[in-house]
């Protein structure tokens, strides 16, 4: 049972998952770190000076009571929140992986393509074809 695992746990096609995982983990990171700290800010800023990590609706009061400046300080209070500037910020970051993906895979296709559409170019003759190629055209002369 032990080498049947070791088996499965060595196969290409898992441990090219596992690459895939993690790589897209770090990529992940980029792009949260693209929205959040690249993009946002200027659309914000375009929008009135709005940052959308902080926008929400308080659905219960907390402890505290409101108004709450950020989701932060509304959690602080044991306040209760819908955080729809987060949902936001991920629904941005989902696009642009998706267009990343999207990008990635059509590179991959056009690769195929052009791998299929090159003709195979034969062979070199070995040297037992070619003497009996030089035989045959002697034998017809």
């Amino acid at each position: 049972m032990l080498k049947e695992f070791k088996e499965f746990a060595m196969k290409g096609n898992v441990v090219d998952m596992a690459v895939g995982i993690i790589i897209g983990a770090a990529f992940g990171t980029i792009v949260k770190s693209l929205v959040d700290d690249v993009l946002m800010p200027p659309i914000g800023l375009m929008l009135g000076d709005v940052d959308f990590s902080n926008l929400f609706v308080v659905l219960k009061e907390g402890i505290t009571p409101g108004p709450y400046e950020t989701v932060a300080l509304a959690a602080e209070a044991g306040a209760v929140t819908m955080n729809w500037g987060v949902l936001i910020n991920n629904i941005i970051s989902f696009i642009i992986v998706a267009i990343a993906v999207f990008f990635v895979i059509k590179g991959i296709n056009n690769m195929r393509k052009e791998e299929e559409a090159a003709p195979e170019t034969p062979p070199e003759p070995s040297n037992e074809e070619k003497l009996l190629t030089e035989i045959r055209d002697l034998l017809k002369r």
